[in-house]
């Protein structure tokens, strides 16, 4: 036996120094690895929409109402059905109403009980009673695992079973023990959840979202480019924070820094309002919704330009301090003529609605005034000392990655930079050309130092310009397009030069021999792998499907987000990969979680399967599964080492 081998069996001998223990543990790993797969979930795009992804998560899109079906098929109408899903979604809120409607409380918690207990059965049977054990709700633990382990032969148990419900109900723990059954069922339906990116702006809630995942019992994330700003701005990189600033004004969501992370704003309301007192502002609206409080238009527009201009001259900043970025073009402020009232983008003349900007100076237009730099770095302390911002960005960071492959599947957000011919783009990051997957690795080392660098500040300082990088280089792989053109919306009319032309990706998703070169760039096998991808709305009403290349690469990007929901038709797809296969669920428009649970609506709408698998999947079958395979050979290893005397056990 090989010294290493050797030393690291003596290792796996102090947790296993029995013949019987490491016995055991070899019959228990064998065991699972014969239990069906559990349930992934894939999300993407939410966009600070929290209301609709807590809704989606708690219906596991579907996966609860399923269970419920197969459990009680035609004993139960749909009515009753539809009533115990919403009790499952929202307990605390519907048993408010129940207790209101209904005249006979305790029959209602008697059948209500028994229909809980028997789909936390179904829910938990693909999983070790250790496993279902450690999700137990601690109030509760020993009576759900009685109840839940209960054999409907053993009759000698029947009045014990029975009796405790009773009993439940009679101490006045119904209530409390529903909420608990509850939330075990929507904890043990879903596994395993992934985030493909894009948590951040647009919607008002993204602070929430982000309470809502650390929370969650097993998460991986796949940063979106909305993502790697707010990490950027979190780093204390400027023109990241102006980006973030300017999107959550513009989105009239300031209210997520302020009262979401408590970011003090009243530097740049002061700013906004001194500065920009007579100035017009009308190319900055606001996009409100019903709730916003227009009192406030006035100073948020000019909160917005502020920023905007700041974030401008902060951009041009970066572009002229790293010509290895390639983004010269990207430089506009020098290209304004005052006096013509043009600017020149990309060779072309534009006719500019606005020029009243009191802090530029033509001559050197990309420099901060005074002021603008006491601003930038008040909002910089703010940024990098606010401690929920902090815990957030850190979990992210712990929790996420530019992609991620699980189960023979590549989850990534935007895209692989790649050519018309489909061959990968070579990227100048820092003096070194990369491509593919390599790319991917050297942009997401690069923002890892950018934010947790201590040591050596000048790659720290790469790595935070890294972040404002992958926001939105052409050459990103979660950007995808030519370029950004936030200038050219806000001061030319002329809609030609909004234009963002999507890179070479996006046309060649259906060309098989560039999606097989990407997932074997990725250590993937080509039979039985996808690419599951967020990133850019599928417009349903233009007859776009989210299946590309014959399922192989799935788009799950429906629109999430209200912006985009008008566009695509839909609100938003997602994903579900169980033991059985693949499918895609399409979301109706969510409305409030009030009409969820008044109406007992649901809002998946349509089914589509992407894979059956031949097959039922189990935990073999699994990257779990190889994991525990390895366990049980080294675990074999240490039981033949016991045998043969190399290693003596412990203790007997």
């Amino acid at each position: 036996m090989k010294e290493l081998e050797l030393k690291y069996l003596k290792s796996l001998a102090k947790q296993y120094p029995t013949i019987a223990l490491a016995s055991t543990e070899i019959i228990n790993l064998q065991a699972i690895l014969n239990l069906p797969k559990g349930t992934e979930h894939f999300l993407t795009d939410l966009h600070g929409e929290y209301e609709h992804f807590n809704h989606v998560l708690k219906n596991g899109s579907g996966s609860v109402r399923g269970k419920i079906d197969e459990e009680f098929g035609n004993t139960l109408s749909t009515k009753d059905k539809k009533s115990l899903a919403t009790l499952i979604y929202y307990p605390q809120e519907k048993l408010e109403i129940i207790m209101q409607e209904e005249d006979y409380i305790e029959d209602w918690y008697k059948i209500t009980l028994h229909r809980l207990v028997q789909i936390t059965k179904r829910v938990s049977s693909k999983y070790t009673r250790s496993k279902v054990r450690k999700a137990l709700p601690k109030d509760f633990a020993y009576i759900i695992e009685e109840l839940i382990t209960e054999r409907a032969e053993i009759q000698d148990k029947e009045a014990y079973y029975n009796e405790i419900i009773h009993t439940i109900i009679r101490i006045g723990r119904a209530q409390d023990f529903i909420i608990a059954l509850c939330n075990l069922v929507q904890r043990l339906v879903i596994d395993h959840l992934h985030i493909v990116g894009d948590i951040y702006d647009r919607g008002p809630g993204p602070h929430i979202i982000m309470d809502t995942l650390r929370q969650y019992h097993s998460v991986d994330i796949q940063w979106g480019n909305h993502d790697i700003v707010w990490m950027g701005a979190a780093s204390g990189q400027l023109a990241c924070i102006a980006t973030v600033l300017r999107m959550s004004a513009r989105y009239a969501n300031l209210d997520i820094l302020e009262d979401g992370y408590g970011i003090n704003l009243i530097p740049l309301a002061t700013f906004a309002m001194e500065t920009y007192a007579n100035t017009n502002c009308n190319t900055f609206a606001i996009k409100y919704n019903t709730d916003y409080n227009t009192k406030d238009l006035s100073l948020d527009m000019k909160m917005h330009k502020a920023i905007a201009m700041i974030q401008f001259k902060l951009e041009g900043q970066v572009i002229m301090r790293r010509p290895e970025f390639g983004m010269e073009n990207r430089l506009l402020l020098d290209k304004i003529d005052y006096e013509h009232k043009t600017v020149v983008v990309d060779g072309h003349t534009y006719e500019m609605n606005d020029l009243d900007f009191p802090t530029v100076n033509p001559e050197n237009p990309y420099e901060l005034t005074p002021e603008e730099s006491q601003l930038m770095e008040r909002l910089r302390q703010a940024f990098m000392r606010c401690e929920k911002l902090q815990e957030h960005i850190r979990f992210l960071f712990a929790k996420g990655s530019l992609y991620k492959i699980y189960n023979s599947n590549l989850l990534y957000h935007g895209c692989v930079p790649v050519d018309e011919n489909g061959n990968f783009v070579k990227v100048n990051v820092y003096g070194k050309e990369y491509a593919g997957k390599e790319l991917y690795d050297v942009l997401e080392n690069y923002a890892r130092k950018g934010f947790y660098s201590t040591e050596d500040l000048s790659e720290k300082e790469k790595g935070q310009d890294i972040m404002w990088y992958i926001w939105s280089s052409p050459n990103s792989p979660v950007f995808g397009k030519d370029k950004m053109t936030t200038f050219e919306r806000y001061f030319i009319n002329d809609k030609e030069s909004h234009v963002e032309t999507k890179t070479a990706y996006y046309r060649l998703q259906d060309d098989e021999s560039v999606i097989n070169k990407i997932l074997e760039e990725f250590g993937l096998t080509v039979e039985n792998s996808h690419i599951i991808n967020g990133h850019v709305p599928v417009e349903l009403k233009k007859g776009e499907s989210p299946m590309k290349c014959g399922g192989r690469l799935l788009v799950i990007d429906g629109g999430f987000s209200r912006a985009y929901q008008g566009k695509t038709g839909i609100a938003g797809y997602t994903l579900i990969a169980n033991s059985h296969g693949m499918r895609l669920v399409a979301h109706e428009p969510f409305e409030s979680m009030e009409a969820s649970i008044r109406l007992e609506s649901d809002i998946f709408s349509d089914n589509t399967m992407v894979e059956i698998s031949p097959a039922r999947k189990m935990v073999a079958d699994t990257d779990i599964g190889t994991e525990l395979k390895e366990s049980i050979q080294q675990l074999e290893k240490l039981l033949k080492a016991y045998r043969e005397g190399t290693i003596i056990e412990k203790g007997v």
